[in-house]
């Protein structure tokens, strides 16, 4: 499936999570890493500057506040979510971006005020398994650990974020009377206009070597000598796989990619499309069990061993459904949530004290308000 979905009540906290926590780009085999921290502290960057330059409250309603610093959470992590795709959000759309953000920290306050007790478990059920899902990304508890820490972030605090985010869903789900059924999400699965949707192409399943002639930090090219030293140190690598050496001990000990090296080498799996070329077009030329010659990219010198490669096919309906389900309730939300969402800010008395948030929110309403009709015509991809 190819579309994005548009949320109504977006993630907010999970931008944070998922983007101040270190991001494999689909595009590029090499990781990125999460911001440190500085020497001696467990504080986020949000933390420092409430520290420094003291922590306002933005916006107010009746039984609520936000400060600066939480807002500012939010921000750090959609940054970080650009800048592990090596992406930039252009400075004057981050007016705008507050704003959003802003708004949707309001909304959920508001939203917890209404939650029932069903709400509340439903929405525990939920970041129980957010929060499972990333772990199983980080890899291991020790470095799910070292990420929280990177951001400043405490496990506590992660699980109270993820879990008032999916409370406010649930209570929104309930308010609005949306109900998706196995009925709806199939009838959506078998209409021949998605058809396409669902449709997964080739992929292939690797480990790989590398061996960077990058700098991870500056983005700029190792001097020629290092690269020397680093062509034969790969050229030695080949030879001992060659020679018989396990692939993934020599992964585990030499690769230069900090999201694969642990896991000895091993990468999710991939189509055409989401590694640069000279990675993919080796990847999809080789049979399953076969190494690689040395293959050049623009990060460094890599080796690769094919596991497995899966042909072209329909995702299964079971494997969908829940994405399917998702999307349809968010359709539904974008028919029937912006009206009902103003009415509980109206009724709240939600007062923006700070000016600029103030003018580009209201600038932000105007432009949803104009886009009101727009709904999703497609799912979210499907591919994990």
């Amino acid at each position: 499936m190819k579309t994005k979905l548009k949320l109504i009540l977006p993630a907010a906290f999970a931008a944070m999570i998922f983007g101040a926590l270190s991001v494999q780009a689909a595009a590029n085999p090499a990781t990125t890493t999460a911001a440190p921290v500085a020497p001696g502290t467990n504080a986020s960057p949000a933390a420092t500057m409430a520290s420094l330059f003291g922590d306002p409250v933005i916006a107010k309603g009746k039984g609520f506040e936000i400060k600066q610093s939480e807002l500012d959470e939010v921000i750090l992590g959609i940054k970080s979510a650009a800048a592990a795709h090596n992406e930039t959000i252009p400075p004057d759309q981050m007016l705008t971006i507050e704003a959003n953000m802003l708004n949707r920290l309001i909304q959920i306050q508001l939203l917890l005020k209404k939650s029932t007790d069903a709400d509340k478990a439903d929405g525990k059920a939920k970041a129980d398994l957010q929060i499972s899902n990333l772990l199983a990304r980080a890899g291991s508890q020790e470095k799910f650990d070292l990420q929280l820490k990177s951001v400043g972030m405490t496990a506590s605090e992660l699980r109270s974020k993820v879990t008032q985010e999916a409370t406010a869903t649930a209570t929104l789900t309930r308010e609005l009377g949306i109900n998706i059924t196995d009925a709806d999400a199939k009838a959506f699965y078998t209409d021949t206009n998605h058809t396409a949707d669902f449709e997964q192409p080739e992929q292939v399943h690797v480990r790989h070597i590398l061996l960077l002639t990058m700098d991870p930090a500056t983005r700029g090219p190792l001097p020629d000598a290092q690269k020397a030293a680093k062509k034969k140190q790969i050229d030695d690598i080949l030879k001992q796989i060659q020679g018989g050496a396990d692939f993934a001990a020599l992964a585990t000990k030499y690769s230069e990619d900090p999201g694969s090296k642990d896991s000895g080498g091993e990468l999710k799996p991939f189509g055409h499309g989401e590694m640069v070329p000279q990675f993919e077009t080796a990847a999809f030329s080789m049979k399953t069990n076969t190494v690689s010659d040395v293959v050049t990219t623009d990060y460094g010198y890599h080796i690769i061993k094919l596991m497995d490669k899966t042909p072209a096919q329909t995702i299964p309906y079971a494997t969908v459904s829940d994405k399917i389900k998702d999307f349809l309730m968010q359709q539904q939300m974008s028919k029937r949530a912006p009206v009902y969402l103003d009415d509980l800010k109206k009724g709240a008395d939600v007062q923006i004290l700070d000016p600029d948030l103030k003018a580009a929110t209201a600038a932000a309403a105007a432009a949803a308000a104009a886009n009101a009709l727009e709904t999703p015509s497609a799912p979210p991809a499907a591919k994990p």
